[in-house]
């Protein structure tokens, strides 16, 4: 057997490009959350989907639907927790992100035949994507383009100063709503790949990894939806071998990009340094 056979399985075809489209999703969406510091937040979105998830798989109708349902409640209930009861964005989040995740295990420990299914929801099953998910996934990758070039001029001015957004009348509330429904979006469709325990890790793995190689926004979108197509790719590769689970094999693989993106990154400017005190040292 060689390295790439399983590619030659359609099943594994269909998880590399379900794989890949969902590395897309995260990786223009990624960057926002590194930039914005919403990691926190997209940590509560992906439990905060475990509810919805639990009920409509009890329902008998698609998972997916429940998790946009239930992500979409909490999106809500953080923002009217920090309008009306007065909370910081972090105890509004952590709030609902314990409740949620409570909620969602009392569901599935309530119901005798659930272990199976917990497990995909919690680890996702990559593997058993379809072409309709494929269909759905491709969907989600127009509409995250089209929403965050739109709104591209927006996030960048709340990023870098909201006071100074409001002025220049780029309606900073707006364009952090709209971040943050492209936080939830994002989220939900890359639960499928790698459950909602590991969804961060896409979420987060190749934004980062693309962080200390460019100071161009959109640039560092492509180079994060790449590397995170690479952690899609070496993940279900590994898993084939190595019999491990593909989902949590991917989320540990984007992980591990950025942490080698960081040591490869200080290298290079190791070396570089090097090769500057040598050319100083020679010139006379």
């Amino acid at each position: 057997m060689t390295l790439f056979d399983p590619f030659a399985a359609e099943f594994v075809q269909r998880a590399l490009l379900a794989g890949a489209l969902v590395a897309v999703v995260c990786g223009v969406v990624g960057t926002w959350v590194v930039l914005r510091g919403m990691a926190f937040l997209g940590e509560a979105m992906a439990h905060g989907m475990l509810p919805g998830i639990a009920v409509a798989t009890l329902a008998g109708v698609p998972g997916i639907l429940g998790a946009a349902v239930s992500a979409a409640a909490m999106s809500f209930g953080i923002g009217a927790l920090q309008r009306r009861g007065r909370l910081s964005a972090d105890t509004s989040i952590g709030l609902l992100f314990v409740a949620s995740l409570a909620l969602g295990v009392i569901i599935i420990s309530a119901s005798r035949s659930f272990a199976t299914d917990a497990t995909a929801i919690l680890f996702g099953d990559i593997l058993a994507a379809s072409a309709e998910d494929v269909a759905l996934l491709t969907g989600v990758v127009v509409l995250t383009i089209v929403v965050a070039a739109l709104g591209h001029r927006s996030f960048v001015a709340l990023t870098v100063d909201p006071r100074q957004a409001q002025l220049l009348g780029l309606r900073p509330r707006l364009a952090h709503v709209l971040l943050v429904g492209l936080i939830t979006l994002a989220v939900v469709a890359a639960y499928q790949a790698v459950g909602s325990l590991l969804v961060v890790g896409m979420l987060l793995g190749p934004a980062v990894a693309a962080g200390p190689w460019t100071t161009r926004i959109p640039t560092a979108m492509a180079l994060a939806a790449a590397i995170g197509i690479a952690a899609v790719a070496a993940g279900l590769l590994i898993s084939w071998h190595a019999g491990t689970a593909a989902g949590a094999t991917i989320a540990f693989v984007a992980i591990l990009a950025a942490a080698a993106s960081a040591l490869l990154h200080r290298f290079v400017r190791f070396v570089a340094a090097r090769q500057d005190r040598a050319l100083s040292e020679r010139t006379p």
